[in-house]
């Protein structure tokens, strides 16, 4: 498969993907373009061109826990704001509300640690199999589950602590953030 064949076939899944994990428009923006970078210098060493897709958001995926890390190291605060502020306007927030999400459970998804937010938004917003998953986080399908198993768990806990659920005029299931202050 020739590398303009992949950046169409991969572009908009790639940033999606990006995108739901750092949260900011720019940052995922450097972040596809070094992934497509990364996979122009090393298409060759491609030996199984049935998991290309396993490979390619391996890359995306590492690029990701790189950054994070580099988060980390500066401590910048700003630019955790930012990301979330930006959340809220960009186009994968559009989508996901289309899909029934709403942004109080967005918002709680960054509670969840790095490892299983990840598993999350492979399973839940990029709709990937657990063997896809396994294949691109190098984890044995086993381990998937687990971890699955365990963030859905985590994330249902975080769910039921910070938000209220009721139904809207519309018969649609929302979440409201609780308000600490009067105790809803």
């Amino acid at each position: 498969m020739d590398l303009l064949g992949i950046h169409d076939q991969y572009y908009h899944r790639v940033r999606k993907f990006i995108l739901a994990s750092v949260k900011n428009e720019s940052v995922a923006d450097d972040l596809v373009q070094e992934t497509f970078i990364r996979i122009q210098e090393n298409l060759d060493s491609v030996r199984d061109p049935e998991k290309i897709s396993s490979w390619i958001f391996r890359i995306a995926y590492h690029l990701c826990q790189d950054h994070f890390r580099a988060m980390k190291k500066s401590s910048s605060q700003e630019e955790i704001h930012e990301g979330l502020v930006t959340l809220q306007e960009s186009p994968i927030q559009k989508e996901l509300e289309r899909g029934e999400m709403s942004r109080c459970v967005q918002d709680k998804l960054s509670l969840l640690p790095e490892t299983q937010r990840s598993v999350i938004i492979f399973a839940d917003i990029m709709d990937f199999s657990q063997q896809q998953i396994a294949d691109i986080l190098g984890l044995t399908l086993e381990n998937v589950k687990v971890r699955l198993h365990r963030a859905r768990k985590k994330f249902k806990a975080i769910l039921e602590k910070e938000c209220t659920f009721e139904v809207d005029e519309r018969s649609v299931l929302v979440c409201e953030p609780v308000d600490k202050t009067n105790g809803r």
